[in-house]
Order: C-alpha cells, then structure tokens, then sequence
C-alpha cells in the first residue's frame, strides 16, 4: 500500500497480456479484473491450482501469499487446471495471531472483526471494542501473514511501483496526522491509500493516537482536531483523548 496503487499496476499488465493473446490468436472477448469487481478471486485460484486456502482464507502457495490475483474472463477455450493439495497441516499460527480475532476457526473469517476491513472498507464508525485492538495499524493488517511459515520463503519484489514512497516507511502517526486535506491528496497521488480519503484517513490515525504511549504532543495533536468539522473524526479523536485521560473540559494535558 505504500506503493502505487497494485489496481493500476495489475490491470495494466492484464491488459499487455490480453494484447499478446489477441496478437496470437486473433480478437476474442475479455475482460480484466484486479481486485476491482465481486469476483471471487481466492476461489477461482484455488480451483484453477494455482495455489491452496490457507486458514486465514488468503491463497497460499509454497512461496507463501505475498502476491496479487488478477482474472481475465474471455470467450476463449482453455483446458482446465486441478486443484493442489492443501499444505497448512496443524498449524494454526494466523488464528492465534489475529489482534482482533476475526478468524474464528480454521477457513473462517469475521471480516467485521478484520482489521484490514476496518480500516479500508468500513465507511463509518470503527466499533469502540475493537479500537484498543488494532493498534497502531492504520491501513490494513498483514499479521496472518506475517506469521505464516510458508511466507519464509518470500522473496521482496523488485517491482519500482512498489517501492515505498513520500517517506512512509519513516513517517509517524504524528507526522501523517499533522496532514493537510491537500497534503493528503498530493502525497497520496497514485496510492491504494488516497481511496479511503482524508476523513478515514483521520479516523484511523486518532484510533492509532489513542493506543500511543500518552505524551503532551499526543494530546497536543488531538486536541487540534477535536473539533474537527467531521462528525466521524470529531468522535474518534475524542475517544483517543479519553483514552489519555483527557475531557473536552479539561485545559491541562493528561499526566
């Protein structure tokens, strides 16, 4: 995500691919998917082998689930792939690892628990009994698949359209807070994370604030928007504040 955006990435590749089949094959009808449509990708990946359902639900294969999944729908005749074998045994490392414990058993997932919908998907409040559990993930949550032995084996792709930029592997959520609306649409030009808006963005920033090591400049930086114009900012910087100790008739910072 501190990338371009993989959609654009993907669909444009897609695109080169169905150009090198037309050139092979003549006009035939297709249509590219990446991430973009309610197609069910993980499925149609498991069924074509290119790789098993792990237990967090994400695809696996033996170089782990670092990848992206992209579709081509056309009128074109293909033999069929099998499926794989399933290569997750007993482990069960992404479930216990879960901060907010949305995989509720082995291939089952909660997605209204899942800290990646809660943060990407979810257009409204973040429920406050999950707020103390997602930390300091402000876009998405990865720690499934951190965790997972098969990810051992992955290797850091050389792709430059995805490699880190503005600084976000060095900034703090100090920093990222103190954004402009503009500044937050001219960084973000190109990144999967300009999608969710400079509202959500805040949102999910004061719930990081909140579970931060209490300190003046925390306070300090929530309580300048804590009369924010957004209803939905406005109350997720307050709950941060009460987690510090902080009321709105207070003056002094929070010990």
């Amino acid at each position: 995500a501190r990338g371009r955006d993989y959609h654009k990435v993907m669909r444009s590749r897609l695109q080169k691919l169905c150009d090198r089949i037309e050139a092979e094959v003549g006009p035939f009808g297709h249509r590219a998917f990446a991430d973009s449509a309610p197609v069910m990708e993980v499925e149609l990946a498991v069924q074509a082998g290119i790789g098993w359902r792990g237990k967090h639900t994400l695809l696996l294969d033996r170089t782990g689930s670092w990848f992206f999944l992209g579709e081509i729908y056309c009128d074109l005749e293909l033999e069929t792939d099998s499926p794989i074998g399933d290569h997750c045994g007993s482990c069960r490392r992404c479930i216990d690892i879960c901060p907010t414990q949305a995989i509720t058993a082995p291939y089952q997932l909660d997605a209204r628990r899942c800290i990646s919908y809660l943060t990407i998907e979810l257009k409204g409040a973040i429920p406050e009994e999950l707020r103390p559990l997602i930390g300091n993930r402000v876009y998405g949550c990865d720690d499934c698949q951190l965790v997972c032995p098969w990810n051992g084996f992955a290797q850091t792709s050389p792709e430059l359209d995805f490699q880190v930029r503005n600084g976000l592997d060095r900034a703090s959520m100090l920093e990222l807070f103190a954004w402009s609306e503009e500044e937050f649409g001219r960084r973000m030009q190109g990144s999967p994370i300009r999608r969710i808006g400079y509202e959500r963005w805040l949102r999910n920033l004061a719930v990081g604030l909140g579970n931060a090591p209490p300190s003046p400049e925390v306070i300090l930086s929530l309580k300048g928007k804590s009369n924010h114009a957004s209803a939905l900012v406005r109350e997720h910087v307050n709950w941060a504040l009460a987690r510090h100790g902080w009321r709105p008739d207070d003056h002094g910072v929070a010990a």
